[in-house]
C-alpha cells in the first residue's frame, strides 16, 4: 500500500478557554477552537478578511497541558491530523464534524500582545504528545533558516 499523509499546521488564536472532559476510560481530553485570519485585496482594491475556526482535541499528557497553561487569546502553533466525524442531531439530521487531532503544540505568547503577562503564560518549549516523535530537532518553528513570515 503507498504512503500518504494527513497533517495540518495551523498557528492562530485561542477563541475560547479550553473545555477538559474525562473519557469514561478515564483518559483526559481538551478541545477548543483556534481562530486563524487571512487578508486580501479584492478587485475594487479593499482590504478583505476571513478568519476561519478550526475545532482542535488534545489528548493525555497534551490535555494536562492544555489544562494547566492554554487560555482564550493565547496564540499558538500546532501540528496535527485531520479528522472527520458525524453525530445525529436531536431532530435526527445528520451534523458532520472536522476536527484536528493535535499531535505537538508550541504556545507562541498570550493575547495580550507581549511574550509573556503577568500569569506567567508566554511563549514555551514545544510540547508534543507522550507518543509522537521527538520533533524538536525537525520543527519547522525551530529551525532559524525557516521561510516563515515573521
Amino acid at each position: 500500500m503507498a504512503r500518504s499523509l494527513n497533517k495540518v499546521m495551523l498557528i492562530g488564536n485561542v477563541g475560547l478557554d479550553p473545555e477538559i472532559r474525562m473519557t469514561p476510560s478515564g483518559s483526559k481530553v481538551a478541545k477548543f477552537s483556534l481562530a486563524t485570519n487571512r487578508s486580501w485585496q479584492d478587485r475594487t482594491g479593499q482590504t478583505q478578511e476571513k478568519t476561519e475556526w478550526h475545532r482542535l482535541t488534545f489528548w493525555g499528557k497534551l490535555a494536562d497541558i492544555v489544562e494547566q497553561w492554554v487560555h482564550k487569546g493565547d496564540r499558538l502553533y500546532i501540528e496535527g491530523r485531520i479528522e472527520y466525524s458525524q453525530t445525529q442531531d436531536e431532530q435526527g439530521g445528520t451534523r458532520y464534524w472536522t476536527d484536528i487531532n493535535v499531535s505537538e503544540m508550541v504556545m507562541l505568547g498570550s493575547g495580550s500582545g507581549g511574550p509573556s503577562d503577568a500569569g506567567g503564560r508566554g511563549a514555551g518549549p514545544a510540547m508534543g504528545a507522550p507518543d509522537a516523535p521527538d520533533s524538536s530537532s525537525n520543527s519547522p518553528i525551530s529551525e532559524p533558516d525557516d521561510d516563515l513570515p515573521f
